[in-house]
């Protein structure tokens, strides 16, 4: 720990990522909400943890109607969080420890109190300024009603997308009526967001993760849903892979690397956005949504690493993000997959078998080829927490009219300090939002000093992971139930799922598991173990 690790070219084909929500991760001022200077102070933290880069929900200037995802400014950090200087001083002082940065851009919408679209309001229809966002007359008698009939981005929504304006306007909002659209036919928002690139990489930052990656680009008549299925007026257009390959000629010379929040069905066109000229890497929604049945995982697995092979790109394996239900409560209830429309208040939830089928989830992650994002507190074993409903502040709760529990579960402030006051978060208040009761019994420090730990399994599997080289994937003969394969530097991986002990496979050396062996020192249910073969 504390010492530089050596540059590795094309780090982020293999990198362990570690995803920080800075209004949860830590507290460096005590007002409650997470900082810059919070995770300043837990730098040596991550760097023992092993990762190899940070990426960044939005720290930018917002007035925090979604998390930070409506930025008002993409230049300058939001205050709650710290300053321009701070940030790039925690640029610097990761980078010192091995760990690059990644930050993350929203391209599809700003703010409603982003400087453009106050010209725009304060420009009146007809305007060149309106012309950087979707701005229409309404259908019906006297526009009464909305340009069209596209449905709202958070699942489970009955609210429109559209909000008409004192002067008749309606604007279009695929997400909160305070993240107004970008109109991405404009050259001045493709300027703009290449300069924003620059910015960025210019202090000093690795990558780029790119939020809702797929519906920058509409069809400009912008028709009714119902009357243009094929192509998707908002979703997947063609119009998309120019932008990111002028973007790709940015990150290109810097060296910067992309990854896309791209959610498609369709394989074959997912795998456009990784060419060679594109993004460099794309989240995995389909492995993090899978359930954890053995004969859905390994489908899932080659799935993915097929739909990549055509395009040389690297896959990438996600357990749970800050948008998820948390992973040791998902794999704890009968339907271990993820579904927003699915998601319910007072679901029953069983944490210790989510927390075993977590264990073996991370060995399991780990072990396959490609990079691996780690969302903060899951190398924790940080369950969903239950936020009463006067605290709620996310507004996919509001949208839907409180019947979706919204994501705030999985965003609260994190454990550091057993005996302290908000478990150790730092906060001399309570936390933007509340913590559970019991929730120091998670706490870090309480969790380095013991060695059966979730944090003591990830820091010895992400230290171990290197065994498994840079070699492809390759099925092992097991019995149903159980998943069993080896890598080219002849490391194994296996994880029972099936209701019986299995067999554990020839092997010179056992060198980590998820949990004990039973007695006969076979492999118990819902246990992973790594093998030298």
């Amino acid at each position: 720990m504390g010492q530089p690790r050596p540059a590795q070219k094309e780090w982020w084909r293999s990198a362990v990522i570690y995803q920080v929500y800075v209004r949860s991760f830590a507290d460096g001022d005590g007002d409650g909400t997470g900082d810059l200077a919070g995770v300043r102070a837990k730098l040596p933290y991550l760097a023992e943890l092993g990762v190899d880069a940070l990426w960044f929900n939005p720290w930018y200037l917002s007035p925090m109607k979604d998390g930070g995802y409506d930025v008002a400014d993409y230049r300058a950090i939001d205050p709650a969080f710290g300053t321009l200087a701070e940030a790039e001083k925690l640029i610097a002082e990761a980078r010192e420890l091995g760990i690059r940065t990644i930050v993350d851009i929203v391209p599809n919408h700003v703010s409603d109190q982003h400087p453009w679209f106050r010209a725009a309001l304060a420009a009146g229809p007809g305007s060149p300024e309106r012309e950087l966002f979707h701005f229409r007359p309404g259908r019906g008698e006297d526009g009464g009603l909305p340009p069209n009939d596209w449905p709202s981005q958070f699942v489970g929504s009955t609210e429109p997308v559209w909000t008409r304006l004192p002067d008749g306007d309606w604007y279009l909002h695929l997400f909160t009526p305070e993240q107004p659209d970008l109109n991405w036919a404009h050259p001045a928002v493709r300027q703009e967001h290449e300069d924003i690139l620059r910015f960025w990489f210019e202090r000093g930052v690795a990558g780029v993760r790119i939020d809702s990656a797929a519906l920058l680009a509409k069809d400009p008549d912008l028709p009714d849903l119902a009357d243009a299925p094929e192509p998707h007026p908002f979703v997947d257009r063609d119009e998309l892979h120019d932008i990111y390959r002028s973007w790709r000629a940015v990150a290109d010379d810097y060296d910067g690397v992309f990854v896309g929040e791209v959610w498609l069905p369709d394989t074959e066109r997912f795998a456009r956005y990784l060419r060679p000229d594109e993004l460099h890497t794309a989240f995995n929604f389909a492995f993090l949504s899978c359930p954890w049945e053995a004969d859905r995982l390994r489908t899932s697995i080659d799935s993915t690493l097929a739909e990549h092979a055509p395009v040389g790109a690297p896959a990438t394996w996600v357990l749970c993000n800050h948008d998820v239900t948390r992973t040791v409560t998902r794999y704890g209830r009968a339907d271990t997959g993820f579904d927003f429309a699915a998601k319910a208040f007072s679901t029953p939830t069983d944490l210790a078998l989510g927390t075993r089928r977590a264990r073996a989830a991370a060995l399991l992650s780990l072990a396959l080829p490609g990079a691996v994002y780690l969302y903060q507190g899951e190398e924790l074993g940080l369950p969903e927490a239950d936020i009463p409903r006067e605290r709620i502040q996310d507004p996919m709760y509001f949208r839907s009219g409180g019947t979706d529990p919204g994501r705030d579960g999985c965003r609260v402030p994190l454990p550091w300090v057993d005996e302290a006051p908000y478990a150790g978060f730092g906060s001399r208040q309570e936390p933007w939002l509340p913590q559970p009761d019991g929730w120091a019994t998670y706490a870090a420090d309480r969790q380095a000093a013991d060695p059966s730990s979730m944090l003591a399994l990830y820091r010895a599997a992400i230290g171990l992971r290197p065994v498994f080289g840079q070699g492809p994937l390759t099925w092992l003969p097991a019995p149903d139930g159980v998943l069993a394969f080896a890598r080219a530097e002849g490391a194994l991986c296996v994880v029972n799922l099936a209701d019986t002990p299995a067999e554990l496979p020839a092997h010179s050396q056992l060198l980590l598991a998820s949990g004990p062996l039973s007695s006969d020192g076979r492999l118990p249910k819902d246990t992973a173990v790594w093998l030298r073969a």
